[in-house]
Parts: C-alpha cells; sequence; structure tokens
C-alpha cells in the first residue's frame, strides 16, 4: 500500500508519547489484573516449551494473585507446558491446598515457591526449570561470570545454593532456597538448575530465558578458549541498564506477542 508524506507529516513525535505503549499497565480491579496475570504466565509456559526448557514434569512458574497474596496461580502438574491454557492453572494456597482448578500440584513447586513468595513479598513471579545448559553449570563450581553484555544483568544479583539433598519435598528446604536467593533475583540450585524471580511475572520469566542462554554461551566460551570477562566497572555499569526489573519486563514483550500470536489458544 503507497503511503503519501506531506511536511506537516515530518513532525518529530513526542518520546512520551512513543513510550507511553511500553509502561505496565495499571487495571481498575484486581480481577482484571489476575487475569493478566495468568495470561503472562500461561504465555511463559509456552515460551519454556518452545524453548526446549521442559523435562517431563519438572518445571513450574507462578505468579501471586494480586487480591490474595499469600495465593499464587501455578502450572498443573503432569500437563505439558506446550498445552497449558489460562483456565488449567491452580490457585495454591501458602499450605499446599488447591483453591481452583482439575489438577494436582507439583509439591516441589509449592515447596519452593510458596516458600520465595513468603520470603519475598516483593515478588510476583517465580521461574523454575530443569533447563539443560542451567542444569550444566550447576554441576560445576561457576556462578554466571560477565563474559558478555547479557551476562551482565546478573552482576553481584544472583546466589547459588550449594546444599543438594534430593528432590525438594520438604518447606526447610524450600526454605533455605529462599534464604541463599536472599534479595536477589536469581539462584543457581547446585546439581539441580536456575531459579529466578521478578516483581512481574514477565520479569521472572524473562531473567530465567536469558539465564539460561547466558550460561549456554559461557559453557561454549570456556570450551572454546581464553576467556575475556568484562571489567568490573564495565559489568556493573551494565547491569545499571539491563539489570533492573523494568528491563526485564520489557524484554519479554516481544516474546509475548509472538507465542500470543502464533498459539492463540493459551488464552482459553
Amino acid at each position: 500500500m503507497l503511503e503519501e508524506l506531506t511536511l506537516e507529516d515530518l513532525k518529530p513525535i513526542p518520546v512520551e508519547r512513543l513510550a507511553e505503549r511500553l509502561k505496565p499497565p495499571t487495571f481498575p480491579t484486581p480481577a482484571h489484573e489476575r487475569r493478566h496475570r495468568k495470561e503472562r504466565l500461561t504465555a511463559a509456559l509456552r515460551l519454556f516449551a518452545r524453548f526446549g526448557f521442559e523435562e517431563g514434569v519438572a518445571g513450574h512458574i507462578t505468579a501471586r494473585d494480586p487480591e490474595f497474596p499469600h495465593c499464587f496461580w501455578v502450572n498443573p502438574f503432569g500437563v505439558p507446558f506446550r498445552h497449558t491454557k489460562v483456565s488449567d492453572l491452580l490457585l495454591v494456597d501458602e499450605d499446599g491446598n488447591v483453591l481452583k482448578g482439575d489438577h494436582i500440584v507439583n509439591k516441589a513447586a509449592f515447596v519452593i515457591h510458596s516458600s520465595v513468595h513468603k520470603a519475598r513479598p516483593d515478588v510476583v513471579g517465580a521461574a523454575h526449570a530443569h533447563s539443560l545448559y542451567g542444569k550444566a553449570l550447576s554441576s560445576t563450581d561457576q556462578t554466571i561470570e560477565p563474559l558478555t553484555q547479557d551476562a551482565c544483568a546478573f552482576w553481584e544479583d544472583h546466589a547459588v545454593f550449594e546444599d543438594y539433598t534430593g528432590l525438594v519435598n520438604d518447606l526447610g528446604e524450600g526454605r533455605r532456597i529462599a534464604e541463599r536467593l536472599g534479595d536477589r533475583k536469581a539462584v543457581i540450585l547446585r546439581n539441580h538448575g536456575l531459579l529466578t524471580v521478578g516483581a512481574s511475572v514477565e520479569g521472572a520469566a524473562w531473567w530465567f530465558i536469558t539465564m539460561e542462554r547466558t550460561a549456554q554461551a559461557q559453557l561454549l566460551a570456556k570450551a572454546a578458549g581464553t576467556t575475556y570477562p568484562i571489567s568490573p566497572e564495565n559489568a556493573k555499569a551494565t547491569y545499571a541498564e539491563l539489570g533492573h526489573e523494568y528491563a526485564g519486563y520489557i524484554q519479554f514483550q516481544p516474546l509475548f506477542e509472538e507465542i500470543a500470536r502464533d498459539e492463540p489458544d493459551l488464552f482459553d
């Protein structure tokens, strides 16, 4: 389609007006916000499936309920990430009771996420999966190093939980994981994988996606030869640009648009 332009059209559009569409939305009621969080949670699950993060029944993403903060929404046990719909999500309380939904809850999901949500009132979303490179990195003595620009999002903002004792089945271990996470955005669970959190579901999901890709890049770089880390000063400066919560929220938006257009049944 041809587009005719005039000199009147060639005026700069105020940046403020263009940036409006990038702002996190506000909601007239908790029900509207609940729907928003559930849609982003479901989209994140579909994206995790697309990226190959799913392994059997392992892995879970949660979203704190906006009206009842002691409860959270989580994917149902045994339902494939790629087939999960908004209507499939479970509402679980801090005691592990399913309040809404037709499936059982993954016990590890309850143990880990309930502890994290309880310890971190600022956390809305949390994500954990048995992704390949996260598992590989967690089996070494490494943390996320500033080898790439993207890695700097985790500069001094992730921890390592060393105490692997088997499947996470008791709340005591969940609490220890939450304590080790502290006020950071991520924790490497030794011999297990990655866990990320965010002040939005979008942020938590993005931090997991980019942390997994960063682990992959780090393992490949070290296998290839000598590495050249970014200096602490530049890593810190880059973190200020890439590591804040809004950056995670924004980075998730193109992925959400992609999965929403490709798989609209996720909204059912």
